[in-house]
């Protein structure tokens, strides 16, 4: 029999402890599992002294070693009896995985032996896209009377799997779209097909056939399979696509597998809506008769403030990424005729809102000859025959609708609030500034409070006539009221500012005084004033953004998901 201390204030439960006098054990479980009661040992204890602060404690008593209580023994022997059936548990659990990997490990080589080769005798397989319904391809019918479906060679990557026996059901995207193939007989028993993963990429051959009754898959048909090849064997395990970007991943993790999150069902319907939408606008346009140019992303001129201007060096001068292609767009309407530009914009804003990027696509335009209303009506008809041209394309709409299940086009005409009205209405709706006191006549009306006043009025609304001290510095003033600008922001509910827009100052006279009011030099801007020198004319345009268009249209709560790769403050990865 031997004799095992504890002492719960110096002890230690590591390799260091032996459970000696001068090397004791810090808790009666750690002696027990190194010495065994079952051994016949006696167990001595010293309490710890530190459990009570702040009490008298008499040192001699921390001397003394003591059996320990039949309490603590009993407490120690059921936590002992806990730990072995675990550890039992765990050890049965690994036993049983090592038998399973064993197992498949022979399964998978006998599946080594199988090998598929593609009947000589059936037809040369069509290859096609997988998002084809052609009734040609595609012989509709019910399982009894189905007529035989064209053989094709479809190519893409596994987009959904479920395995079942002796049958498996996989999903192929490309793209374009997605379809069902099912794997039966020798194919389901070779190894590329038990080691099948997501996102491996492969080519299937097959007959099309329809989806038997009461059952679904994409386009309601499927792809049954009698040969396939695998192209790229995608990741499993640890690295799983499931696992790199699982649904509750963090955003900054999700944002730095971008490229990974963009082959989801989501990311991948609002970058087609967002193609389908550019292709809209530049139709608009064309009907409008306007003309696109690519104005310059390297600038040495600002727009829109210097503070948010990204500064680099341009062969030892200074120089910015543009904020705006405004002041070029206006140079090109006496020889060009009305214009617009599909081109990025750089705003050096510090602002993590979720409607700023600090790159973002920028659709602008200018109109010449027009007045404020002639805009404003240019605005609503170009918003409008979008939606239209996008709800159009049957595809496109069943993405938004995917997206966005409520989305109703927005109805004519716009609700037009001016400037004062809306600060009138926020006081009324007792809706703050920034410092929380109520909205007075100068105020820049903050992101928050545009919004909710958007989302109250749940309409799309021409918010215009901002004054002049809050606008740039290039804004006609209105006639009627020099206090105001003829300027114009776009709100949409969700979202609120997707257009800023205004006439342009057009009188030499006034633009000088401008520049000297801002305190900026009109030299580098000669090209720009000079406008109004050859053939002045009343003119006006606007700037939408994209991304915004798009979080309206696709309901998406951030403008940093209708961005291939968002570029935003502290990311400009991958």
């Amino acid at each position: 029999m031997a004799t095992i201390y504890i002492d719960e204030d110096v002890g230690r439960d590591d390799s260091t402890a032996t459970g000696s006098e001068s090397a004791p054990y810090k808790t009666l479980v750690h002696a027990y599992l190194q010495h065994p009661p079952a051994e016949g040992n006696q167990y001595l204890m010293r309490k710890s002294q530190t459990d009570a602060p702040g009490e008298n404690v008499d040192p001699a008593a921390k001397l003394e070693w003591k059996p320990a209580t039949k309490s603590a023994t009993k407490k120690a022997l059921s936590i002992v009896e806990q730990r072995k059936k675990k550890a039992a548990k765990e050890q049965e659990l690994a036993i049983r995985e090592k038998q399973e990997a064993e197992k498949r490990q022979k399964v998978l080589e006998e599946a080594k032996k199988v090998v598929i080769t593609e009947d000589p005798s059936l037809p040369k397989p069509v290859r096609i896209r997988l998002d084809v319904t052609d009734p040609a391809i595609v012989k509709l019918g019910s399982p009894e009377t189905q007529t035989t479906g064209t053989r094709v060679r479809v190519l893409g990557r596994v987009h959904r799997l479920r395995a079942q026996k002796d049958v498996i059901f996989l999903t192929l995207s490309d793209g374009y779209g997605y379809l069902q193939c099912v794997l039966t007989g020798n194919l389901t028993k070779t190894y590329d097909a038990m080691t099948l993963t997501l996102e491996t990429s492969m080519a299937i051959h097959g007959e099309m056939r329809a989806v038997p009754p009461k059952q679904h898959a994409p386009n309601d048909r499927e792809l049954h399979a009698d040969f396939f090849t695998v192209i790229g064997r995608a990741a499993g395990d640890k690295e799983a696509i499931t696992t790199r970007v699982a649904k509750d991943a963090d955003p900054q993790t999700l944002y730095d597998n971008r490229h990974l999150v963009l082959r989801g069902e989501t990311s991948s319907a609002v970058m087609k809506v967002r193609a389908a939408c550019l292709k809209a606008f530049r139709q608009v346009f064309e009907e409008n008769r306007m003309l696109e140019v690519t104005p310059p992303a390297m600038v040495q001129t600002q727009v829109e403030g210097g503070s948010t201007l990204f500064k680099f060096d341009y062969y030892g001068e200074d120089a910015y990424l543009t904020q705006s292609s405004q002041l070029y767009l206006e140079t090109c309407l006496p020889s060009l005729g009305d214009v617009f530009c599909v081109c990025p914009s750089f705003r050096a804003e510090k602002s993590l809102t979720r409607r700023h990027l600090s790159e973002y696509t920028h659709i602008e335009a200018e109109l010449d000859f027009i007045t404020f209303n002639d805009l404003l009506d240019h605005l609503e008809d170009v918003i409008c025959r979008v939606i239209e041209l996008t709800l159009a394309d049957p595809r496109t709409a069943a993405l938004i609708k995917q997206l966005n299940p409520d989305f109703k086009p927005p109805s004519r005409p716009f609700r037009r609030m001016k400037y004062s009205d809306a600060i009138q209405w926020l006081v009324e709706h007792e809706i703050p500034n920034e410092e929380g006191k109520p909205h007075q006549f100068g105020d820049d009306i903050a992101e928050a409070a545009e919004r909710k006043m958007t989302d109250i009025i749940n309409q799309p609304i021409f918010l215009t006539h901002f004054p002049a001290e809050i606008k740039a510095f290039y804004m006609k003033k209105d006639p009627e009221d020099r206090r105001v600008t003829e300027s114009v922001d776009v709100l949409m509910p969700g979202v609120g500012e997707i257009v800023g827009g205004s006439m342009r100052m057009d009188d030499w006279d006034e633009l000088m005084a401008a520049y000297k009011h801002e305190g900026m030099d009109p030299a580098p801007y000669y090209w720009y004033t000079d406008q109004r020198k050859y053939g002045t004319s009343p003119h006006g345009g606007y700037g939408l953004g994209l991304e915004r268009f798009l979080a309206w249209l696709c309901a998406r709560y951030t403008v940093r998901d209708c961005s291939l790769y968002p570029r935003f403050t502290g990311r400009c990865t991958p």
